[in-house]
């Protein structure tokens, strides 16, 4: 009895340990890379901060905290901290909204909804250079193709390179338009995965669209949302490229 249970443990023991190898040996690839292009440059960025290095000079001179405190107490601070909350509140809740209203309109059974999912995802996949490239031609008050739209109607193109506040405004929708297939996409997921029992049970009780839809849907989306929120949060955070493309120098201080 006392060998068989010792050959028991021994045999547990060596499972746990080939188990072990299997796992660092699937997922240790992944976690070097994690750290190789996330980590370590995040830890690069931290450290280059404590650092006076002007353009074009070779070396760098350690300052401690002083970027910091300059940043916190310069005048221009608070204008980056008031115009950073306003796109990332912006841009969240416009591409989390829109994307599910897109979300239950893809998710029923419509023809052609297999491309449509893909044309509205594909911006998500461009580069960000690109997007704000194209997304300035549109936008010029020249010779862009949104001024034809406010002839149309007597007006004239806004100037959204010179004011400030509509530049913003302008690289906040442009932003909402790629980000908005990505949380339509991780929506439809997430409506999937609602079982189809408990809407034909609330419709034969007599629940209409809304009402299923609050009492019902939304709940079971909460896991989705609440990871959404995160995600998106974290993407609007990495737009430099689009707003670096689409903002000029003399606005690129949003009063």
């Amino acid at each position: 009895m006392r060998q068989a249970e010792d050959a028991r443990s021994h045999t547990l023991q060596s499972k746990r340990r080939r188990n072990t190898l299997w796992f660092f040996a699937f997922v240790g690839p992944n976690l070097l890379l994690i750290a190789a292009f996330i980590y370590y440059p995040l830890a690069m960025n931290i450290y280059y901060s404590t650092l006076d290095w002007r353009m074009g000079s070779s070396s760098a001179t350690p300052i401690g905290l002083a970027n910091y405190v300059e940043f916190f107490t310069s005048p221009n601070g608070v204008t980056v901290w008031r115009v950073t909350i306003i796109f990332t509140v912006a841009t969240v809740l416009g591409s989390m909204t829109l994307g599910l209203l897109l979300a239950l309109v893809l998710n029923r059974k419509l023809p052609g909804r297999g491309l449509t999912r893909t044309m509205i995802f594909s911006p998500y996949v461009l580069s960000g250079v690109g997007v704000g490239l194209v997304w300035n031609f549109i936008f010029d008050p020249n010779i862009g193709v949104l001024r034809f739209a406010f002839q149309a109607i007597g007006q004239t193109s806004p100037q959204w390179f010179l004011d400030p506040n509509l530049n913003l405004l302008m690289v906040i929708l442009v932003y909402i338009w790629k980000n908005l297939g990505y949380a339509a996409v991780i929506f439809i997921a997430g409506l999937q995965s609602i079982p189809e029992d408990l809407l034909e049970a609330a419709s034969i009780d007599g629940a209409g669209p809304v009402r299923k839809f609050f009492s019902i849907t939304f709940p079971l989306l909460t896991p989705t949302v609440f990871f959404l929120l995160i995600a998106v949060t974290l993407n609007s955070m990495q737009a430099f490229d689009l707003l670096r493309t689409m903002t000029p120098p003399a606005t690129a201080r949003t009063r």
